[in-house]
């Protein structure tokens, strides 16, 4: 709308107030906002009013209909709507209700922001601070039970800058991390060598999720304690590795199911709560475990003089920051350690899920990898920056393996987005999803082309920034982000150099919801040894 596009304009350049909505078309008429107007040349007084009036009450914005207590749930409720398909209700909310749509699971009201202009604007407005919802509150709920830091996803304001500024260096800067590199190369390789192993006489691997999911504990554990986990070993350790992949499954699954609830674990324990729960103490308790013993490990070797030089990086990092409690230090470990598992692991087979659909893609890939990457030599930062296919396949992948079908946030001003106005506080989920594969953004969107990624001969039109963002954007970048495209950068080389990826059906992608989006498994694929 006219009206929504100017207030775009210059919403950003002077926050609101937390203000009524009358106020809020007073001050735009007549003060706190008026000189915008008055100077502009091409605005005149009744064109301003006109755009005023277009700006409508929040309680205006469209949605489906809305019962006491339970607010937008009762499809749910019946089974008329399942939730592993929640992230393609959302694009039907788009295409019933427009752009800007409210929900309620319960009492709890969500706006969803299709359009990528007031996307933009909210991340614009994000500020040095910007406050987002926790993803999983039954995870907020848990912590703050167990008298936890709760974490870099479920803090804001201050306490969020304190722990960031404390990380940012040591997880967000690609050379930084890049140190890692060698290390995930070695457990890229040895889960390739496993995955060999399990092929059947088809190519087929069973349970191949749970052998992906170990795969990245193990790459996490060798990043945050620098020696193995044991997770691909027979007996306990494997089988403890094969226990955490199913209980993070299970903790996202149950998560799920809460968040479309009355919320009523927060005053007591209902028995779906308390099943989450149990799962949570031995998700949690066997991986602090394996951080309290790293954190003994390295101070002992520090009292006793004899820490190497370069050695327990990570953790050595986290316990110099003299800002940082111990307890912040388990939590943030605890994070890198375990957030890989319901994010890189099933990005990686949606990786794999593309490379069988798409064989002309996989043979460009396989080409550029056996050109740049030593079979023989550890993958390192400056073998990764020659790989622009690479990178272009993964971003591509994304189009139609996203993490999520949203990014939350909770705007610390009033807003006006898609001509409504939306108060400072709302949970505003950003929903980008609705145009991975829409021609309105991308030239023949169901073809998987990496190349459109690409600087240089590509013909594809320049994508708005805002529409692909499976980190993020901003401040608020998921702080994993660099692990998780190294896990992804060097699994690939190390599969393809060993394995033809092939499809068994042309079965299409997709996913299943549990807060956030997985593959719908078993994946149609096989491997098909090179040698």
């Amino acid at each position: 709308m006219k009206g929504s596009a100017v207030c775009r304009s210059f919403m950003h350049r002077k926050p609101f107030s937390t203000i009524s909505y009358a106020s809020l078309k007073q001050n735009l008429q007549f003060g706190e906002f008026g000189h915008q107007f008055r100077w502009s040349s091409s605005v005149s007084p009744s064109v301003a009013n006109e755009w005023v009036q277009e700006i409508k009450p929040f309680s205006a914005i469209p949605g489906p209909p809305r019962l006491p207590i339970l607010g937008t749930l009762l499809p749910y409720k019946l089974g008329i709507k399942k939730l592993p398909t929640y992230h393609k209700d959302v694009c039907d909310l788009f295409e019933k209700y427009g752009p800007v749509v409210r929900e309620a699971f319960g009492s709890h009201i969500i706006i969803h922001l299709f359009d990528p202009s007031d996307i933009r604007q909210v991340y614009e407005t994000d500020g040095r601070t910007p406050h987002v919802p926790p993803l999983q509150e039954t995870t907020q709920f848990y912590r703050k039970q167990k008298d936890m830091s709760l974490g870099l996803g479920n803090i804001n304001g201050e306490d969020w800058f304190k722990l960031r500024r404390a990380v940012r260096q040591m997880m967000l800067r690609p050379k930084e991390v890049g140190y890692y590199y060698p290390l995930q190369d070695g457990v890229a390789r040895q889960a390739v060598d496993q995955i060999q192993k399990a092929v059947d006489s088809n190519g087929v691997v069973t349970d191949l999720h749970l052998l992906v999911g170990k795969w990245i504990l193990e790459s996490a554990g060798m990043c945050c304690f620098e020696k193995s986990l044991g997770s691909f070993r027979n007996g306990e350790s494997g089988e403890l590795a094969h226990k955490l992949v199913e209980a993070n499954i299970d903790i996202f699954k149950l998560s799920a199911e809460l968040k479309f609830s009355l919320r009523l674990y927060r005053f007591f324990q209902t028995p779906k709560y308390h099943k989450l729960h149990a799962i949570e103490d031995f998700f949690y308790g066997a991986s602090i475990r394996f951080i309290t013993e790293t954190m003994n490990e390295l101070s002992s070797l520090l009292e006793e003089g004899r820490l190497e030089e370069g050695k327990f990086n990570f953790l050595s990092y986290l316990m110099s920051r003299e800002e940082l409690s111990e307890k912040d230090i388990v939590v943030i470990t605890l994070s890198l350690f375990s957030d890989g598992l319901s994010t890189t692991a099933p990005t990686l087979l949606g990786n794999l899920h593309c490379l069988s659909l798409n064989p002309k893609a996989q043979d460009c890939l396989y080409r550029e990898i056996m050109t740049h990457v030593d079979p023989d030599a550890p993958i390192t930062f400056h073998t990764i920056s020659k790989l622009q296919y690479l990178k272009a396949f993964v971003k591509e992948v994304f189009r139609f393996y996203p993490i999520g079908e949203s990014v939350q946030r909770l705007p610390q001003r009033d807003l006006v987005l898609g001509g409504y106005h939306i108060p400072a506080g709302t949970h505003v989920d950003l929903n980008p999803y609705v145009w991975l594969q829409s021609e309105q953004y991308f030239k023949n969107p169901k073809r998987f082309q990496p190349d459109r990624w690409l600087r240089e001969g590509s013909e594809e039109p320049v994508v708005d920034p805002y529409i692909l963002t499976p980190f993020s954007i901003g401040t608020r970048m998921c702080a994993g982000r660099r692990f998780a495209e190294q896990d992804l950068y060097v699994g690939l080389c190390r599969l393809l150099q060993k394995f033809r990826i092939e499809a068994t059906s042309d079965e299409p992608p997709e996913q299943e919801w549990r807060v956030l989006l997985a593959p719908r498994t078993p994946l149609p694929i096989r491997f098909i040894s090179r040698e």
